[in-house]
């Protein structure tokens, strides 16, 4: 088995060691910058721009972090770097941008965010990103349909399922991952405990994040029921809710 114990070694700065958005942005190489020095591991998203480069950038939609209108990808990686982020200097980055930025001092996790029709490349080019990238790096999604070109797009690289819910049918769609190569699991804390995450855990011995941390009820969940952390809005080696 692979050993993925850097995966839960430092919490997670979810979208980078941002504050909430305030002068400080999400998915921002100055957000990257903050955990990177603080040494924090940065979990961050990704999609696919017009040009079929890969960007840096949560939502499918361009208005909440750029006041922009239209979708993410419908812009060119040229037309993006012109956008800013938050009114700040900081621009919509590249994952190369981001790599470079980042070389290998703190883990990434980065979760690929599809949209069907624009995201049939993504799982490559984030492959190929990552080829040469000398630091530690892994992959991870909710949609179904890119974990399953995981094994074969992207062999070698640590794939991780990020999940959410309780219910009976919500947990059986996440079991039935389990034969798609996964290596970690992303869940939200605020669906802890249940089976699934057991299961994975006590039975097949494998690391388990969550998602999103903001409180320090959250970090108790956490370390309970899981491995490690992916938080916000505090510094988690004080444990102090910002």
């Amino acid at each position: 088995m692979t050993d993925l114990s850097w995966l839960t070694a430092r919490p997670i700065a979810h979208r980078g060691l941002h504050d909430l958005n305030k002068t400080c942005w999400e998915n921002t190489l100055t957000a990257f910058e903050r955990a990177a020095g603080r040494g924090y591991a940065i979990e961050c998203d990704v999609h696919l721009t017009a040009n079929g480069d890969v960007a840096v950038f949560h939502d499918d939609v361009l208005n909440r972090l750029t006041g922009t209108d239209g979708f993410i990808w419908q812009r060119t990686t040229r037309e993006l770097a012109a956008l800013r982020v938050g009114g700040t200097a900081d621009h919509v980055p590249t994952l190369a941008e981001m790599l470079k930025l980042v070389d290998g001092r703190v883990p990434l996790v980065i979760e690929l965010k599809g949209i069907p029709g624009h995201d049939g490349e993504l799982v490559e080019r984030v492959a190929a990103a990552l080829r040469n990238y000398k630091g530690k790096a892994a992959i991870m999604s909710f949609d179904h349909w890119l974990i399953r070109d995981f094994s074969r797009q992207a062999p070698g690289i640590p794939a991780g399922l990020t999940a959410w819910g309780d219910l009976d049918h919500e947990l059986e769609a996440h079991f039935s991952m389990l034969a798609h190569g996964i290596s970690f699991v992303s869940y939200s804390v605020t669906h802890l405990p249940n089976r699934f995450v057991s299961f994975v855990r006590d039975k097949l011995a494998m690391p388990v994040i969550t998602w999103t941390v903001r409180d320090q009820e959250a970090v108790r969940t956490t370390f309970a029921q899981a491995d490690q952390m992916t938080f916000e809005g505090f510094d988690p080696d004080a444990l102090a809710v910002a």
